[in-house]
């Protein structure tokens, strides 16, 4: 694999989100190996860009480095500062499964109380309203019914599908 090409004004950006963070994977005296790859390709799939720490006085070999798991991993250098590394790349889409027989989930209604008084304010009420409840007139929850269909009705349909 090689590295993702990006623009200036690209990495100007990503350099810019990665400001605040703060190291992830660190890597000691022993170097790169295959273990550190792995955290830092699981690492760059959960967040996708991040801050690596290298404990490494030799410029050269940190370079060295970013170019190997820039490489390896199809990612993009963003920047090389000190003994931090910042890489990029790109966080796959998942795929979310559709659920048909799901219901809708909880949700959260603001219901108005008013004051057999007139000159009171109406007292604002927070209530969560379930997938199977609905909210009444007067502010009640109930459990939502189902639809019954009538016997007549289904048996009416099945023999217009039948015949």
């Amino acid at each position: 694999m090689s590295q993702i090409i990006l623009t200036p004004a690209q990495r100007k950006v990503h350099r810019a989100d990665a400001h605040h963070l703060n190291p992830v994977v660190i890597i000691g005296s022993d170097g790169l190996t295959s273990a550190v790859q792995k955290e830092v390709d699981a690492a760059l799939k959960a967040h996708g860009l991040i801050k690596i720490r290298v404990f490494n006085d030799d410029r050269a070999a940190r370079e060295a480095i970013l170019l190997q798991l820039t490489d390896a991993l199809h990612a993009a250098p963003i920047q090389h500062i000190g003994k931090l590394l910042v890489i990029w790349r790109p966080i796959e889409e998942k795929e979310k499964s559709v659920d048909e027989d799901r219901m809708p989930g909880p949700r959260d209604v603001k219901v108005l109380k008013f004051s057999k008084r007139g000159g009171q304010r109406p007292e604002v009420k927070v209530v969560r309203v379930l997938g199977n409840e609905r909210l009444t007139a007067g502010g009640q929850i109930k459990r939502a019914k189902r639809n019954l269909k009538s016997v007549k009705k289904t048996a009416t349909s099945t023999r217009n599908t039948r015949s």
